[in-house]
């Protein structure tokens, strides 16, 4: 299928206009992708500049209860599939469309951008789950191959928890393309990172091809020390998430420059939506702007749209020594990361079970209705 240009698609559109705050981010070296697979919200968001997407459960229920997909839902359900399997090929469909969307950025730049996430089963970290560490390991392994195969521009998005991170090794070894989600401490990264590059040296076909980004959650952070670290001073408080994530974004850099890769290896800026509502929209995409990949919520693309604001690289720009010193002084990233990845688990697979009732849902009104 021919897709038209950007140009063409703000044509098409025809109220769409690249604005100058998103056109000045992206121009200060940010890579724009959009936290939605939503159809025509892919179209409005790659016509102003972004350059890939990224999926999850709460995305697809979202989509499947717009009723848009009813006639898909339709076909899996005659098919006879259960509803996890309708949960794994509607999510298969809406990411392989954008796939499509974002194939021709994947071909210009060589395979470093144009990407679109697809999230393995939320329910392996489900505590009700019962399998060993070592089945947890097999299962991302296995489900890492089968969601990948015959996919040019489709990242593999396996969560930092003891399974997932136990699992990227084989992952690269096999040329899987990985985006290692929730990550919150520089632990988590640097295992991800180092597991991540031995099997990256074991690939068959080289390391020409090989990409992979590491997906950092920002505000989240913040939520974390405005409840678990209420003595940080006001200058400090609700700057740990920006610190947090800029330091391990400089370790990403001066890790990677001396590999002799064709193709970077990114730091995704996730969770840059603002979770306070005193907070300016932009926050952290104003924080953040200048290098590698944010993955931002349409509404916080939006919002930047309206603010028509210059964009300036400030990635590698950091808060005065005194708020570092208190930063690292107060807060304790091992309780950090584990309250905070207890937390994400939870908001992995809760979503998930809601899809699988919401599908059971669809099933039974959608069946009765025929």
């Amino acid at each position: 299928m021919t897709r038209p240009s950007v140009r063409g698609i703000s044509a098409e559109i025809g109220i769409y206009e690249v604005d100058m705050s998103l056109r000045s981010l992206i121009a200060s070296g940010t890579k724009l992708w959009l936290d939605s697979i939503d159809p025509e919200l892919v179209e409005k968001n790659r016509a102003l500049g972004a350059t890939g997407a990224t999926s999850n459960p709460i995305i697809i229920s979202d989509l499947i209860k717009t009723g848009r997909f009813d006639d898909e839902m339709h076909e899996f359900f005659d098919d006879g599939g259960d509803d996890k399997e309708v949960a794994w090929l509607m999510t298969d469909h809406l990411v392989h469309d954008a796939q499509e969307v974002f194939f021709p950025v994947w071909q210009q730049t060589h395979g470093n951008d144009g990407y679109v996430s697809f999230e393995l089963d939320p329910l392996l970290e489900d505590v009700a789950t019962p399998l060993s560490h070592a089945q947890r390991v097999e299962k991302y392994i296995e489900l890492g191959k089968e969601w990948s195969r015959g996919h040019q521009n489709r990242m593999i998005k396996v969560p930092a928890t003891a399974a997932g991170l136990d699992a990227l090794e084989e992952l690269a070894a096999a040329g899987i393309t990985l985006n290692v989600t929730l990550i919150f401490s520089e632990r988590q990264y640097k295992i991800a990172r180092d597991n991540v590059w031995r099997g990256a040296q074991r690939r068959k076909n080289g390391l020409d091809g090989f990409k992979s980004v590491y997906s950092i959650f920002v505000s989240r952070v913040d939520v974390y020390t405005e409840k678990q670290v209420p003595d940080l001073s006001k200058e400090a408080q609700g700057l740990v998430g920006i610190v947090n994530v800029k330091r391990l974004w400089k370790l990403n850099q001066q890790f990677w420059a001396d590999k002799g890769l064709k193709l970077q290896q990114e730091i995704i800026f996730a969770s840059t939506g603002t979770k306070k509502p005193t907070d300016p929209a932009d926050k952290y995409v104003e924080a953040l702007a200048g290098s590698d990949i944010q993955t931002n919520p349409p509404a916080t693309n939006d919002a930047v749209e309206k603010l028509n604001k210059q964009y300036t690289r400030k990635v590698d720009q950091l808060p005065a020594q005194p708020i570092l010193d208190e930063i690292d002084k107060k807060v304790d990233q091992a309780k950090m990361e584990q309250t905070l990845m207890s937390e994400g688990t939870a908001k992995f697979a809760d979503p998930f079970k809601a899809l699988l009732k919401l599908i059971a849902e669809k099933r039974a009104s959608l069946t009765t209705a025929k």
